[in-house]
């Protein structure tokens, strides 16, 4: 059985003083035996002050991203090895944000991918088609190569430790929300795609999230289809007691 992810993905948002007060004001709201892993994804300069924070808890520390590299010449970077030092448990990897505005590639996300496996870190990685590739019907295309691309080389093992978010672009901090249908298919879309390239074991092992502008109102919706096991959120999960609402609505 998956245990459905909700990841409350901050973005830039938040000084140290702010991030540090919600997880003392979520923290102890896990329930111990929660059928949802929680996690929250922070800027990397308050990693290291939630890790300790969160401590003992059942509230889990991302990163939002991280060099290929464990080392090196590579100026306002982070490095796997680091995260992994600090504590932290899980890594975004390849939001539609790093590949539009940073340049991020299949290619590179691969890679990443790779690094954070090799260092024990879990990999969130984020799939999802323009409004004007759903608008051409390639969302499934898309989100085939980008799924292929990500866990190009990797053994079966290793792709049952990776996490993969439908983010379709269109939806991201709109306001606009795939219908839980719809959203539903595509998820089923990338399970075929893992089932077809690795097996169905692994198909049926990987969490695949949703994502776009998911709030505690259609969470249940989400949470409710056979192939969403979770959702990476944004807007909604700056607040605390919006995301406990969604951690409240996978523990129902």
């Amino acid at each position: 059985m998956r245990k459905p992810i909700i990841a409350g993905n901050w973005k830039m948002n938040k000084t140290k003083s702010e991030a540090v007060s919600f997880v003392q004001e979520v923290k102890n709201s896990i329930p111990s035996a929660s059928k949802v892993e929680a996690i929250v994804c922070s800027p990397d300069l308050f990693l290291d002050a939630l890790v300790q924070e969160a401590q003992g808890t059942d509230l889990k520390i991302a990163a939002q991203n991280m060099h290929f590299e464990d080392n090196g010449a590579f100026t306002g970077e982070t490095s796997p090895a680091a995260l992994k030092d600090l504590g932290v448990e899980y890594v975004v990897i390849g939001h539609s944000e790093r590949r539009d505005m940073f340049g991020e590639t299949d290619e590179s996300v691969n890679k990443k991918v790779k690094a954070a496996l090799s260092h024990g870190l879990t990999p969130i990685i984020c799939v999802g088609e323009t409004l004007e590739e759903r608008e051409a019907n390639k969302t499934n295309d898309v989100v085939t190569t980008q799924v292929k691309g990500a866990l190009e080389g990797l053994s079966e093992s290793d792709v049952q430790k990776t996490v993969v978010a439908y983010e379709p672009v269109w939806a991201i901090g709109t306001g606009k929300t795939a219908s839980s249908e719809d959203a539903n298919e595509t998820c089923g879309v990338i399970r075929e795609v893992l089932s077809n390239t690795f097996s169905a074991d692994t198909a049926d092992a990987v969490q695949i999230q949703y994502g776009g502008s998911v709030k505690p109102a259609n969470i249940e919706d989400l949470l409710g289809q056979q192939d969403i096991d979770g959702a990476l959120v944004g807007g909604a999960s700056l607040e605390a007691d919006s995301f406990l609402k969604l951690v409240e609505a996978g523990n129902e």
